[in-house]
């Protein structure tokens, strides 16, 4: 029943580009879910330096489609950005299964190795800055033309398909990272990282295979950035202005007419075409600067919300480094032979996310309607705030987790190498919060942005949002960094020790803890001083 509706409901072109997103997110989660244990084990690593490693690599991952995505815009159409764009990402892991292949009969040299891998992670980065964007974008495209042809569609009947197309897109997402997270963690850990690495790229070869095959059935948009083409221009106003400043100007009025009669009669011999072009370059300018300055009262206008959630950022970053260091350590086998792979427990973030999401809408906000009696149950920015909550709860839990398994540590009197008799289960339980709060926080934060820019910076919205966890991933990078300097000087152990069993990684999860519950506080004044979009647009019309 829900296939056919799904079948009835999209086109094949959407059927088909969310199976290719499921897999390049089965193909990225293959290789960064255990990525912390590969620099560690393979590379030799200290705990530290392979977490900062880690974050500051899944920041610039974060960061990388704001700067790209304007110039794929502006240059080129998005079928060609995604061709182009994956030769980069299957580049980038070739690169990243070579290292494993070379360092499987030469051990790798600290210096030439971490470098290479650096560069291949970052041409991993590159392909999926300019591919993940273009990629929903083009599905996107799909029903956009759908939509253009005949106006007899009823509107709430496009909406629906929309919205069952992000559902369905959101759970191919969700889907190729929790099959990344399971089966190549257990790859890695059992097989080896030559063949724990291939799959990936060859699963991102198919994808392109699959993409350039259903070529025919796409719907290709009419280039639009003859029209639209917002980068060019804005190097245009520079430019332009640069030049004026250099050859100098004269004051214009502001009104258009008025300065177009002025440059005629400065230069009433010139080329009509060349005056009428020159007017129209200072009209650019105009509209462009009053842009740029409406823009930038917006993004201002965020700001302190967006400062707010850096903290839940740097928290998101601990499962696919600390956690997963954690339960190297921990008792982790089921049966005599069976032993779970630490970085599969990140999947349950994601099966907590699809199991529960269903949830939200069907109990959760009937709940909230009858308690706040309000028609949407809960805001979008109360929304957000439940998510922080509940991270700092899944902060506490993983201090008493860490503390429990150092105290049994010390009693027991383990070595360095051996595991530590508790079972790996009991992180389960900051893993599966860290989900919830994802329902709650991550989908909040998309739609708030969203709603909280005007159409014409609709990108910029979602840059916002993205942007909220790479700046998170570089932070937590410096906070290692911080705090390994602070505890580690005069002759101390640092926080982040080698030797699981003297490491204070109870600390660091308490520290971050409280630091959430104070940007939970700082956020909640916030939202007692912010005025909706909506609201200041009622407002100015009153």
């Amino acid at each position: 029943m829900a296939e056919e509706g799904r079948a009835q409901g999209l086109s094949k072109s959407c059927v088909l580009l969310i199976v290719i997103a499921g897999m390049e997110r089965f193909a990225f989660k293959g290789v960064a879910s255990n990525l912390v244990t590969y620099l560690t084990d393979v590379v030799k690593m200290s705990n530290s330096s392979a977490a900062k490693t880690v974050n500051s690599w899944c920041g610039f991952t974060s960061i990388v489609p704001l700067l790209v995505a304007p110039l794929a815009d502006s240059f080129w159409d998005r079928y060609s950005t995604i061709l182009t764009s994956s030769f980069l990402y299957v580049l980038g892991l070739g690169a990243v299964a070579s290292t494993a292949l070379l360092w499987t009969y030469r051990p790798p040299s600290t210096t030439s190795s971490s470098a290479f891998l650096f560069w291949s992670l970052c041409l991993i980065s590159l392909g999926q800055g300019a591919y993940n964007p273009s990629l929903q974008a083009f599905g996107a495209d799909q029903l956009d033309h759908d939509d253009e042809l005949p106006c007899t569609i009823d509107d709430k009947k496009t909406s629906k398909k929309k919205g069952l197309f992000f559902q369905w897109w959101y759970f191919g997402v969700c889907s190729g990272s929790l099959l990344g997270v399971i089966l190549m963690s257990y790859i890695q850990d059992t097989l080896g990282w030559v063949l724990g690495f291939a799959i990936p790229m060859f699963a991102m070869v198919i994808s392109v295979v699959f993409f350039t095959c259903g070529n025919r059935i796409y719907a290709h948009k009419p280039d639009r950035t003859m029209y639209n083409k917002h980068f060019p221009n804005m190097l245009r106003v520079i430019k332009m202005m640069a030049s004026r400043l250099i050859n100098g100007g004269i004051a214009l009025p502001n009104d258009k007419s008025n300065m177009a009669e002025l440059e005629l009669e400065e230069r009433p011999l010139c080329d009509q075409k060349v005056c009428i072009n020159e007017v129209s370059d200072l009209n650019l300018e105009s509209e462009s600067n009053t842009h740029l300055i409406e823009n930038a009262k917006i993004v201002l206008r965020l700001l302190p919300i967006w400062t707010m959630l850096l903290v839940f950022a740097v928290i998101f970053q601990q499962p696919a480094t600390f956690f997963t260091k954690q339960g190297m350590t921990m008792k982790r086998n089921i049966g005599k032979n069976f032993m779970i792979p630490p970085a599969t427990l990140q999947s349950a973030i994601t099966l907590s996310i699809i199991l529960l999401m269903p949830l939200y809408d069907k109990v959760f906000i009937p709940i909230t309607k009858m308690v706040t009696r309000n028609e949407k149950g809960i805001s979008v920015m109360q929304r957000m705030g439940v998510g922080m909550f509940l991270s700092v709860i899944a902060m506490i839990i993983a201090a008493v987790v860490e503390t429990k398994r150092l105290e049994i540590s010390r009693e027991t009197g383990v070595q360095e190498s051996e595991t530590v008799p508790l079972s790996i289960f009991w992180l389960l339980p900051q893993y599966v919060l860290l989900g919830i709060s994802d329902i709650f926080t991550v989908v909040g934060m998309q739609e708030f942005f969203y709603n909280e820019v005007p159409v014409r910076m609709r990108t910029m919205g979602f840059a916002l949002y993205t942007s909220v966890f790479g700046v998170g991933s570089f932070l937590s990078a410096l906070m290692i960094s911080v705090i390994e300097a602070f505890t580690s000087s005069g002759g101390r152990q640092s926080w982040f020790s080698d030797d699981m069993r003297e490491d204070r990684l109870d600390k660091l999860y308490c520290l971050l803890a409280i630091a959430s519950a104070l940007s939970l506080l700082f956020y909640a004044i916030c939202c007692k001083c912010y005025k909706s979009r909506i609201e200041l647009e009622n407002g100015n019309r009153k």
